[in-house]
């Protein structure tokens, strides 16, 4: 059964109509998404490679995790459950940060257009790569990148395979959230 995705307003907050997760993005519905980035105390960042068969950006190196709100479920039980299923890692909801909410509306020519608001969460972890469990629908590899890394991908995104190039200014709130936490 396909899941249900609520809709929302202009603010992202639910306007009690949910639809399939296909009509979300075949329509342009607003709707609500979970991200969830991963650090460790070095400051060295968890990267997901998106899967091959994604229907957009198949092999991004993109967010730790990330995925839709179901429809009744909140920001940080979507990040806890995401967690799971994509990387096999068990979190609490008194462990993510909240750093903010950002907009995220992308037309692709396939016919998928997100109209996302990004629920974003930094996580603090002391895992090693064997110890995630990664989804094979959803997750190519995965690996961490120190923040030199970081700084040097966001420096040429859009020609590295890392990163959405339009969502630059996203990306350097988080890491700017990481920095504050680990410093």
């Amino acid at each position: 059964m396909e899941e249900h995705i609520d809709i929302v307003d202009k603010n992202g907050t639910p306007t009690g109509v949910s639809v399939p997760k296909s009509e979300i993005h075949s329509k342009g519905h607003l709707h609500n998404t979970t991200h969830v980035w991963f650090f460790t105390s070095e400051g060295d960042v968890l990267l997901q490679q998106r899967a091959a068969s994604k229907l957009i950006y198949p092999l991004l190196w993109d967010v730790s995790v990330a995925g839709h709100i179901d429809a009744g479920e909140t920001p940080e039980q979507a990040a806890v459950r995401e967690a799971k299923e994509e990387i096999g890692v068990d979190i609490s909801e008194e462990k993510l940060i909240k750093v903010g909410v950002y907009e995220c509306f992308n037309s692709h020519p396939n016919g998928i257009t997100d109209n996302e608001f990004h629920h974003t969460f930094i996580v603090k972890t002391d895992l090693w790569l064997e110890d995630f469990d990664a989804q094979i629908e959803e997750v190519e590899d995965l690996k961490y990148v120190s923040m030199f890394e970081f700084h040097e991908i966001l420096d040429n995104i859009g020609v590295n395979n890392h990163f959405v190039p339009s969502n630059k200014a996203y990306y350097e709130h988080v890491i700017e959230a990481v920095l504050k936490e680990i410093t």
